[in-house]
């Protein structure tokens, strides 16, 4: 895999870089920038070697979701961008011919063409035309076969960018972790992560499992889980209960059909109630493990960080800060709680990626980085 700092002269290339752009965004407005910046620098090194830099990403679930508020925001830290409506339209292989080194034009949320996520291959050539070369700079889209991560490098010379190499870099400092070791695990959709969580439980010396995840454990343990966030699908997770690294929440936040949020053991939650955080004692329990340990991955929040209940997971995060030990932090929710506290510096390395970081960890290549070899 050939890396964008190794091309000698970009000046006057039109080099289609792919980003993540797909940051919350509420009322026009960003939320979380935490992967806007990180891509900052490596827009700025085209511009100085004089390239024309189109950027491809993606925004949201709905066709309609645009990226719109993004360009507004990057209006204000990169000089000479622009936005055009579609990547397929007349009007951007015309802005596209008209540019000038040192340009940025940013292209409006590829997943308006369904044959974006279909990873279709016409659909890839048709985009591949706006360019010369491809540079893969989004990493936490890279475990999906899309035909921005996948297809656009079989037409054109490909490299990974330079915040991809220090993604590579940073997780692989993990694929044997320093004993003991901790793996936290929340967030929710145990389907997408119960291959990690049993990979997990083979490498690591504990393994906790919370958020919603957990619920699914409870439920299988025959717990009244109320109204609870479960998966559909059913789990057989009889054989990672008797596994002696597993742990769960040893107490749970619940709201009541009152609207009362009481602390109470996950065993007795009623029929009537929600779970939608971890308790205190569950806190005080991980933070003794940090004690123990030489290495902590953390992926997920513990709880419904979007309805408010964040504060478990601060104070987690607060701790592994502060424990000294190797960590590696990812996942969105998480790394916007890290952006908001301005504590980035305090781990040994922070992902932009969450299900791409799993999968990294656990395959130890995802289909972007096949695709760039």
């Amino acid at each position: 895999m050939k890396s964008i700092k190794e091309v000698k002269d970009l000046k006057g290339k039109k080099v289609l870089l792919r980003l993540d752009l797909n940051v919350p965004v509420r009322d026009g407005k960003i939320l979380n920038d935490f992967r806007i910046k990180k891509v900052i620098p490596t827009i700025g090194f085209l511009q100085e070697r004089g390239a024309k830099v189109i950027i491809l990403s993606h925004i949201g679930r709905k066709k309609e979701d645009t990226l719109k508020p993004v360009f507004d925001y990057l209006v204000g830290e990169v000089k000479n961008i622009k936005f055009n409506g579609d990547v397929l339209d007349e009007s951007a292989f015309e802005l596209v011919g008209k540019m000038k080194e040192g340009e940025v034009i940013l292209m409006e949320n590829l997943r308006k063409h369904e044959e974006e996520k279909e990873g279709d291959d016409s659909f890839s050539k048709q985009i591949s035309k706006l360019g010369d070369i491809y540079v893969n700079e989004s990493f936490s889209n890279s475990h999906r076969d899309h035909s921005s991560i996948t297809g656009i490098p079989k037409f054109l010379p490909s490299y990974s960018g330079i915040l991809f190499q220090k993604e590579i870099d940073g997780l692989s400092s993990c694929f044997e972790p320093q004993e003991p070791s901790l793996f936290i695990l929340g967030g929710n959709k145990l389907k997408t992560k119960l291959s990690f969580v049993e990979h997990s439980l083979e490498i690591g010396s504990f393994v906790f499992v919370g958020g919603a995840l957990a619920n699914d454990f409870f439920k299988e343990k025959k717990f009244e889980i109320g109204k609870s966030f479960v998966c559909e699908e059913k789990f057989n997770l009889g054989s990672l209960l008797e596994n002696k690294k597993l742990i769960l929440p040893i107490d749970v936040v619940v709201r009541n059909s009152g609207g009362e949020i009481i602390t109470k053991k996950p065993e007795n939650v009623l029929s009537d109630e929600k779970i939608l955080d971890a308790g205190p004692q569950t806190i005080s329990l991980l933070e003794d493990k940090l004690k123990e340990v030489k290495f902590v991955l953390m992926n997920g929040p513990l709880g419904d960080y979007e309805k408010g209940f964040g504060k478990p997971t601060n104070d987690l995060i607060q701790a592994i800060a502060g424990s000294g030990i190797q960590s590696i932090i990812g996942g969105g929710d998480t790394t916007a709680l890290i952006n908001e506290l301005g504590i980035e510096g305090k781990f040994t390395f922070v992902s932009t990626g969450g299900g791409a970081m799993l999968e990294f960890l656990q395959n130890k290549t995802l289909p972007g980085i096949e695709a760039l070899g």
